[in-house]
Formats: C-alpha cells, sequence, structure tokens
C-alpha cells in the first residue's frame, strides 16, 4: 500500500543515529545518506527516510500520527524499545506489552524520536 514514509528531522544526524539503532535492533541495514542530506532505509516493502523540511521551517510531528514497523517476536519489539531509549527516544503510550485489537492480540512499544514523531513496533500474536 505504501510506497514510501518520509519524516521531518531537524538533525538528520542524530535521528539517523536513533533511527540506524532502532531499525538495527529489527534486522534492518543503517540509514544511507543521499547528496542532498536526506536519509533513507530501503527495503523489499518500501522506503523510509529523514529529511530536513524543504520549506526551511522547523520539524514538527504530527499530532495523532503513528508510523508502525513490523516486529517479528515481542523480544525485537522490546530490543527495539531499549535501543530507543538509548539513542534519545522517549517512551510513551503505555510500556511495551500486550494489547488485544480489532484483529486480535498485539505486542507493542511506543516512542517518540528525538524529533517529537510518535513510533511504535509491532508483533502481531497468533
Amino acid at each position: 500500500m505504501f510506497s514510501h514514509i518520509m519524516v521531518g528531522a531537524n538533525d538528520v544526524a542524530e535521528a539517523k543515529a536513533f533511527y540506524d539503532a532502532v531499525l538495527g535492533a529489527l534486522g534492518h541495514e543503517p540509514g544511507v545518506i543521499d547528496e542532498k542530506g536526506r536519509c533513507f532505509y530501503f527495503t523489499k516493502e518500501g522506503i523510509f527516510s529523514i529529511s530536513k523540511p524543504i520549506n526551511g521551517e522547523p520539524a514538527c510531528n504530527g499530532n495523532g500520527s503513528t508510523i508502525g514497523f513490523a516486529a517479528k517476536d515481542s523480544a525485537a519489539a522490546d530490543s527495539w524499545h531499549a535501543a530507543g531509549l538509548a539513542n534519545g527516544g522517549i517512551s510513551c503510550e503505555d510500556p511495551p506489552g500486550v494489547r488485544a485489537g480489532g484483529g486480535g492480540e498485539l505486542y507493542l512499544a511506543y516512542l517518540r524520536d528525538p524529533s517529537g514523531n510518535k513510533i511504535c513496533a509491532l508483533h502481531r500474536i497468533g
């Protein structure tokens, strides 16, 4: 459904260090910086990227927005969460754990990245 997701960051190097850690905990390669200073994480499913806003205004988070990353199991989600906390992320929502959802039980872990974007790691149980 999605080709790519891009989030804004005021400090792309700081954001890259954070996302290299959290996405690395899920088995992804470090991001690649292009000639315009943007950072890209390429997968078969799509692209996640980081950029300073092109309008020159400060980056800000989307109120009500969450970007979810797939985790192969709850241990991967916990590693993702720990890596985020160790690299400038802030825990938000409830602590990592099982929650009932419309599609069954989910294991979720939530963070805010250094620019305030809300992200989560999600493992579908069963």
